[in-house]
């Protein structure tokens, strides 16, 4: 099976979705502008998506009380210190950086609205 995305049901989708676009640099594959405000999100491969919404229906989790290990979104950085300082800058809170054994620099910041968000950069690229 091939991974197609992976849905986060949040407080408020439209303007996360256009946080994640700004910020992280992830593109709009398909935009619902009505309720619950669907929105896909891929990667610069263009073959991974996040699917941002607002569902009544469904729970809306508590991230910003979740620990950045419980569930996080991970994101290639080339540079993690650059883009530590511009997401803080951007309204992330800075949660962790560390450079591992291996010399892999792992940089967990939480998005405006609690949800961790991992940048990596491995000593040896995992794909």
């Amino acid at each position: 099976m091939k991974f197609e995305h992976f849905a986060l049901n949040v407080s408020d989708a439209p303007a996360a979705a256009i946080w994640y676009e700004k910020h992280l640099g992830l593109k709009v594959v398909k935009k619902m502008t009505e309720s619950p405000f669907m929105t896909f999100l891929a990667d610069d491969s263009g073959t991974v998506m996040i699917e941002i919404y607002s569902n009544p229906k469904g729970e809306t989790l508590d991230f910003a009380a979740l620990h950045p290990l419980a569930v996080h979104l991970a994101l290639v950085s080339e540079d993690p210190n650059a883009d530590r300082d511009r997401l803080v800058e951007a309204g992330s809170t800075l949660i962790s950086d560390d450079i591992l054994p291996d010399g892999s620099h792992l940089v967990m910041v939480k998005d405006p609205w609690g949800l961790a968000v991992q940048l990596c950069k491995r000593a040896v690229p995992m794909i």
